[in-house]
C-alpha cells in the first residue's frame, strides 16, 4: 500500500508503469506537432473557408515545410500508438482502467464534474468521465490516422476512401478527429492543474 495523506490509501496499482509513462509523453508531443502542422496543411486548403489558424501556433512555415513534418511525426504516432495499445491489451491495463463505462454511474460522474465536486484522492481509480474521455480519444486518433490514410493515399486505399464517404468525407473526419483531441487536450491540462498529483504520478510513476 502507499499512503499520500490521512484517509487516503493508494494500491500499488496506482504506480504507473514505465511504459505507460514513455508512451504517454511521446503521444502527448507527437500529437501536439501533428496537430500544429496540421493546421498549416490545411490552412493551404481549408475545409470550412471561415476557420483559419494564425501562423503562430502552426508548424512548418509553408505547405511543403507544414507536409515534411506531418509526415515525419505520422510514423512515430503510429508506431506509438500501436505499441501503447498492445501492451495494454496484452497486459489487461485497457479492460482494468477503462472498462465498463456504465451509464448510471456516467451521469453522476459527469454531474458532479460539472459541480466541481469530482473526488481524485485515488488517482489509480478512473472515474466514469476519464473512462469515456480516454476510450473517445483512442477511437480518435484510430480514425484520425485511417482518413489520414484516405488524404494521403487516396488512390491506394479505394476501400477506404468509401468507408469514410470519399476524399471530401475523410478530410471532414481528419478534421473533427483533431477538433476532438485538441479538446481533450485543454481539458486534460486543465485538468492537472487542478490535480497536481497527477502529474507526478506520470512523471515519477507513483
Amino acid at each position: 500500500m502507499i499512503v499520500t495523506k490521512p484517509g487516503v490509501i493508494l494500491s500499488h496499482n496506482a504506480v504507473q508503469p514505465g511504459w505507460v509513462r514513455i508512451t504517454h509523453w511521446i503521444n502527448a508531443v507527437a500529437v501536439v506537432l501533428m496537430v500544429m502542422s496540421g493546421w498549416q496543411i490545411y490552412d493551404a486548403s481549408p475545409i470550412f473557408p471561415a476557420i483559419q489558424f494564425p501562423p503562430s501556433i502552426t508548424l512548418g512555415g509553408w505547405l511543403a515545410g507544414a507536409l515534411l513534418w506531418h509526415f515525419a511525426v505520422m510514423w512515430l504516432l503510429v508506431a506509438n500508438f500501436i505499441v501503447y495499445l498492445a501492451l495494454n491489451l496484452a497486459t489487461g491495463r485497457f479492460r482494468r482502467k477503462l472498462l465498463p463505462v456504465r451509464p448510471k454511474e456516467l451521469a453522476a460522474d459527469l454531474a458532479d464534474a460539472l459541480r466541481g465536486r469530482l473526488k481524485h484522492d485515488d488517482l489509480a481509480h478512473y472515474n466514469a468521465v476519464q473512462k469515456l474521455a480516454y476510450l473517445v480519444v483512442i477511437a480518435a486518433i484510430v480514425l484520425i490516422v485511417l482518413s489520414g490514410l484516405v488524404v494521403w493515399k487516396s488512390v491506394q486505399f479505394p476501400l477506404l476512401r468509401t468507408l469514410m464517404g470519399g476524399y471530401d468525407s475523410a478530410r471532414v473526419v481528419h478534421f473533427v478527429c483533431m477538433s476532438v483531441l485538441v479538446t481533450f487536450f485543454v481539458i486534460h491540462i486543465v485538468m492537472v492543474a487542478l490535480v497536481p498529483r497527477s502529474l507526478l504520478l506520470m512523471l515519477r510513476g507513483r
